[in-house]
């Protein structure tokens, strides 16, 4: 039996600037993928709330939960909770991270191959 590591606990400060960051990464690559012409992606942010909409009106929902201190992601596959585990965004259910199934998920609704990566923060 193995024990999954435990979740950090951030700071108010921390916890907002990673989960920025996080937001901030998925807009600028949906923003070159719409001028590169990869594929017809919306993106509309209201605080800590953005929302994908694809080309077949499907969405994808990321919004982040201050007081969890968790990254939540709504997409047809289902919803999914991450906690910020050895520096990264993990899926509290299977350890997943974040960028990987955000990917898997969009690749599914967007009928194509779709990679997201987190982006390096500019200061």
């Amino acid at each position: 039996m193995t024990t999954e590591p435990a979740a950090q606990t951030l700071s108010a400060a921390d916890y907002t600037a990673l989960t920025s960051a996080v937001l901030a990464s998925v807009e600028a690559t949906t923003d070159a993928w719409l001028e590169a012409g990869v594929i017809d992606i919306d993106s509309h942010r209201t605080g800590g709330l953005l929302e994908l909409t694809l080309p077949n009106r499907s969405k994808l929902i990321i919004n982040t939960q201050p007081p969890l201190q968790e990254l939540w992601l709504a997409a047809k596959a289902g919803g999914f909770h991450f906690k910020f585990v050895n520096a990264a965004w993990r899926d509290t259910k299977d350890g997943r991270e974040f960028f990987d199934v955000l990917s898997l998920c969009a690749s599914a609704q967007g009928g194509q191959a779709l990679q997201f990566v987190q982006r390096p923060l500019s200061r």
